[in-house]
């Protein structure tokens, strides 16, 4: 007996296409999974088991536990990999550009979109943007975030400003902090299971992709892999899955049906299970036998599974819809469906047949009691039956059954999830709203995403040559506070990262954020932070006297008293309370005290013996001095100055009187053109360069009259993807180093 089947619509509610209600659910897939990956979505409100070819969408989390790793694939042909113990909320995904939010971990970013797309990954202490094809990783550390870039460039942004990062460059910014960029260091394991990754993807294109239309090709690997393309004389060519079928295998038969935005979605358990199941069509041939018929061009619509749907007193049943045949589903899904939610069916009538109902085990039946259970039983029923009481006019399901979802129907698998397992307190505890509205989507690339009311400012970057791996070392960075001073500051995560953030193998160690310091105040004498007092009143003077002032020395430890009642004024001290130049004993009457200069390298004091103060000389940053007076010159002679050679640990002391004025020091004291021997009086110092590569440092004094002798640093030894040194590229995925 033919089965066929019609609805007559009576009343049509909506003329033009609408959107379907799960749409949305193809923009992004799970790919590929190691260990125990979890997912949480709105509808099930709650942690489950991912599973592989499962849909994910807005306001879903992903969760990787120790010893477990997950790829996700999107439409536009991205790949995201998150490493173990590391937390991704999707915060928004439309047809070509998509937004996310890292809350701790790891995440490699393959970007593959097309021009004028873009993919935004938020952490809490950044937000990084990619506008063209580029590969990247973010790796979230306890205050800070460090930004890797394989390929192509990002741009990154924090409440101080913004900055771009080009390919074979490293920067670790926090929220308020400057930026710190180095040249990459040997690569990880974590990029090399990367590039492993990379390499499989690339690597399984065996030219199925011209058989596909252009918004489709980004599958085209999973096809070639798993499958071969046979031309059929009444599609064209179509696509024969060899991988994870057997003599009885039927399309839609291996996996379940999971509730997903208001509508069940197949899940398929093949490998390859996600565009042949939610594009096209299915058809049987007597010579390749099952065979999935790519949409033509114009005509790609994602569905949650393109099946013609029975139901029973007894059964749910399912087939394969054949090309030409139309789709019933809850959304639009084409010229070739129906939208029921904008239509009331009034009428079933028979007109036309559904052709894989006629071939042997194209018919899944299952036990209606346990479709939206974690296990349903498949029903082993006969062809003849199926055609003469299943599949019948009454019995007709316009879109998928009305069956009420329960608790199982959110998860392929209703295995619980170990309360070991599970993500830490603060991952648990996100808010996706309050995500949402802290860190608004931002697609214009000269608007800023943590302050939309004001232009991103540029971020003050320091520049390191010594090469780095991501999360092994940590950035030295200097709290700036927010350079938006007349918009809105931008907070951090609504989530505390977890203390354990990122597998025991990797130093995730805390960065040194250093801010700056006021100066001492005389009346009342505020205390440096921790509460240390460096000059306080000891003894109570007579009447009409001032009190002596003792000056503590921080490195001896010891407290020393002057006899007079004069009362020392205390210098400004730099940040974090060192004090360089301080009285240890009072002049006489009408004379200045004589100050002591603290060689910071050798932990002693030196003092002069004439009673003219020596004026302190400026420091640089972290209170390293490279000219100090050593010793006392002679009234009226100028003290003979020694300079330090920081690396080789001595001090070399010039003989002529004349001091030599320390030469400006870089951020973090590195130092790269120092005065290294005093010359002649009319001769200029030599200039040392140093080699930051290298342990030695090159250089020679200067013959009178000339100028000084400048080493420059060796290219690819001082930035860029020069430091990564001459290896070649990977040949499968250009700017992505092989491994080392």
């Amino acid at each position: 007996m033919k089965t066929i089947v019609s609805v007559l619509i009576a009343t049509l509610l909506l003329i033009a296409p609408a959107y379907a209600f799960s749409a949305g659910l193809g923009y992004m897939r799970i790919s590929y999974l190691e260990g125990d990956v979890q997912i949480k979505t709105p509808e099930a409100g709650d942690w489950g088991f991912a599973s592989i070819n499962g849909p994910l969408a807005e306001g879903d989390q992903v969760w990787t536990p120790q010893g477990s790793r997950a790829e996700l694939q999107l439409n536009n042909g991205t790949y995201i990999r998150l490493d173990e113990n590391s937390a991704l909320q999707v915060l928004s995904t439309d047809r070509d550009s998509s937004q996310f939010y890292l809350s701790q971990g790891g995440a490699y970013i393959y970007y593959e979109a097309p021009r004028g797309s873009i993919v935004q990954i938020d952490t809490p202490d950044t937000s990084v943007r990619a506008f063209n094809r580029s590969i990247f990783r973010l790796d979230k550390a306890d205050s800070y975030t460090g930004v890797t870039v394989y390929k192509g460039y990002v741009k990154a942004e924090n409440n101080v400003g913004a900055t771009r990062i080009n390919a074979g460059q490293l920067l670790s910014l926090g929220l308020d902090t400057n930026g710190e960029i180095a040249p990459l260091g040997p690569s990880d394991e974590w990029e090399e299971w990367n590039n492993a990754r990379n390499r499989s993807v690339m690597a399984r294109g065996g030219g199925g992709s011209r058989y596909l239309p252009a918004d489709l090709r980004s599958y085209s690997a999973d096809l070639d892999a798993n499958g071969r393309w046979f031309q059929v004389p009444e599609y064209g060519y179509c696509w024969v899955p060899t991988v994870a079928v057997g003599a009885d295998w039927a399309p839609y038969r291996n996996g379940r049906w999971i509730w997903r935005g208001g509508d069940y979605v197949w899940v398929g358990s093949e490998p390859w299970g996600w565009a042949p199941y939610h594009y096209g069509r299915w058809s049987f041939s007597a010579s390749f036998g099952w065979c999935w018929v790519p949409p033509a061009t114009g005509d790609v619509y994602w569905s949650p599974g393109y099946v013609g749907w029975v139901r029973t007193p007894d059964y749910v049943a399912w087939v394969p819809l054949a090309p030409g045949e139309r789709y019933y589903g809850r959304g639009y899904y084409g010229p070739n469906s129906v939208n029921i939610t904008n239509v009331s069916v009034t009428q079933v009538n028979i007109n036309y047949v559904y052709k894989n109902v006629n071939i042997n085990n194209g018919v899944t039946v299952i036990n209606r009691n346990s479709f939206n259970t974690a296990s349903p039983t498949i029903v082993n029923v006969n062809r003849n039956v199926i055609q003469q009481k299943i599949f019948v006019k009454n019995n007709i399901s316009v879109g998928a059954p009305d069956i009420r979802p329960s608790k199982a129907s959110y998860f392929v698998s209703a295995r619980p999830v170990p309360p070991a397992k599970l993500p830490p307190q603060p991952v648990r505890n996100v808010r996706m709203g309050e995500l949402r509205q802290s860190r608004p989507f931002i697609k214009e690339a000269d608007k800023s995403v943590l302050n939309p009311a004001v232009k991103a400012q540029p971020l003050k970057v320091t520049t390191v040559s010594q090469p780095r791996t991501p999360v092994r070392q940590s950035p030295n960075l200097r709290d700036m506070g927010p350079a938006y001073k007349g918009g809105t500051k931008a907070q951090g995560a609504p989530v505390a990262a977890s203390e354990k953030q990122r597998p025991p193998t990797f130093d995730r160690g805390k960065p040194n954020i250093q801010g700056s310091g006021q100066p001492v105040a005389v009346k009342p004498q505020p205390q440096p932070f921790g509460g240390r007092q460096y000059g306080t009143p000891t003894v109570p003077a007579a009447v009409g006297q001032k009190p002596v002032v003792q000056t503590q020395d921080r490195r001896m430890g010891g407290v020393q008293a002057g006899a007079q009642p004069q009362v020392v004024k205390l210098q400004p001290q730099p940040f974090g309370g060192r004090q360089f130049s301080t009285p240890t004993a009072p002049g006489a009457v009408g004379q200045k005290p004589v100050m002591q200069t603290q060689d910071r390298r050798m932990g002693g004091v030196q003092a002069g013996a004439q009673p003219q103060a020596v004026k302190p000389q400026p420091q640089p940053f972290g209170g390293r001095q490279f000219g100090t007076p050593a010793a006392s010159a002679a009234v009226g002679q100028k003290p003979v100055v020694q300079t330090q050679a920081r690396r080789m640990g001595g001090v070399q002391a010039g003989a002529q009187p004349q001091a030599v004025k320390p030469q400006p020091q870089a951020f973090g004291g590195r130092q790269f053109g120092t005065p290294a021997t005093l010359g002649a009086l009319v001769q200029k110092p030599a200039i040392q360069t140093q080699d930051k590569g290298k342990a030695g440092i090159q250089g020679g004094p200067a013959l009178q009259g000339e100028k000084p002798h400048i080493q420059p640093g060796e290219k690819g030894e001082h930035g860029g993807a020069g430091a990564r040194g001459e290896k070649k590229p990977d040949e499968a995925v250009e700017g992505v180093r092989k491994g080392q």
